[in-house]
């Protein structure tokens, strides 16, 4: 199995039975191991169509409420004089970010493509991340810059209890979103579901952060470096963030995802004897494409559209593409094609 070059692997010969008739039974047939059956299928279809108004509730939800903490925790933060509470503000405007993309992944996955789109709006999710990424950069700088003054010099007091309350309040919100977060499955929400858990560690760290600081005044210390600490949180997010970005626009393979493994099930598949010109990338996070040029043996011709549906079943089911598009040609064809390429 080659993916740049149409290099043709030697046929292999599956085993068959004769059925009823004396027509071929092939083992995906008998045993389900390359495609899904029918029932299975509609069961997929319904529940994902289910799941989607799920899927923005939940979203809208937790988007709500990380919007509204990070409101007060700025406000709380400005008024108690932590600059930590005002980091934390800063890092859960990533989390808004991720769940705002998110929500804005599943809302246009509903839209219907058209004929100058023919992709839909999935790339809409790669230009606002674009976004996020330099607001991440510039939120994590200036953190950092005002922790750095606040270690020279720390300021007027902070008010402990009102710092205290409002990181408890924000811990509390986050555990909340967690629950709320904790049943999706798309990258996106996935994705954001971690983003809140280190906002709630953020919390947890401020509000022992006051506790300590009641204790002991002198070290005040504490609010700065926790503010250093959130930056850096913010700032790894960001790094990230670039790095996912540049893959899906490189149109490299997904991380998570092998080319040589799926090329080479892709060839288990009956009738099936190599695969190349073999391509995987991702249009935005969650939705797939590959493309290959499949060999089959000259036997298999007249079945094209059981080995297609076989192979594109198979690819949903393991690796959950959806959009594939396949090429069926003889080894006759192949190696034709590759003499005139070579």
């Amino acid at each position: 199995m080659s993916h740049g070059h149409p290099h043709v692997h030697g046929a292999h010969e599956p085993s068959s039975t004769a059925g009823p008739g004396g027509a071929r039974e092939w083992p995906g047939e008998q045993q389900g191991a390359c495609g899904l059956h029918h029932a299975d299928h509609e069961r997929a279809h319904q529940h994902g169509a289910h799941g989607a108004g799920t899927s923005l509730r939940r979203l809208g939800i937790s988007l709500g409420l990380t919007a509204t903490i990070m409101i007060a925790e700025a406000v709380g933060g400005w008024m108690s004089g932590s600059l930590a509470l005002v980091s934390d503000a800063g890092h859960m405007l990533t989390d808004a970010g991720a769940l705002g993309l998110a929500l804005v992944a599943a809302w246009l996955s509903t839209r219907p493509a058209d004929d100058k789109r023919t992709f839909g709006y999935r790339r809409a999710e790669v230009l606002g991340a674009q976004l996020n990424v330099g607001a991440l950069v510039v939120l994590s700088g200036w953190i950092a810059w005002e922790a750095i003054q606040r270690l020279r010099d720390p300021g007027p007091p902070i008010r402990l209890e009102l710092m205290a309350f409002v990181a408890g309040v924000g811990l509390a919100a986050n555990l909340a979103i967690l629950w709320f977060l904790h049943g999706e499955h798309s990258l996106n929400a996935r994705s954001a579901f971690l983003h809140v858990v280190s906002d709630t560690i953020s919390s947890v760290a401020i509000l022992a952060g006051a506790v300590v600081m009641g204790i002991r005044p002198d070290l005040r210390w504490i609010d700065p470096v926790l503010s250093l600490a959130i930056a850096l949180l913010i700032l790894w997010g960001a790094v990230r963030l670039i790095l996912e970005i540049t893959d899906i626009l490189m149109e490299s393979v997904p991380a998570h995802l092998d080319a040589g493994i799926i090329g080479a099930q892709m060839e288990c598949c009956p009738g099936v004897v190599a695969v190349h010109d073999l391509h995987i990338w991702t249009i935005s996070s969650g939705m797939l494409s590959l493309s290959a040029h499949l060999v089959v043996e000259a036997g298999s011709m007249g079945r094209n559209d059981e080995i297609l549906t076989a192979v594109k079943a198979d690819l949903r089911r393991r690796y959950g593409i959806d959009h594939t598009t396949l090429q069926i040609e003889s080894a006759e064809y192949a190696h034709v094609d590759d003499v005139h390429r070579h």
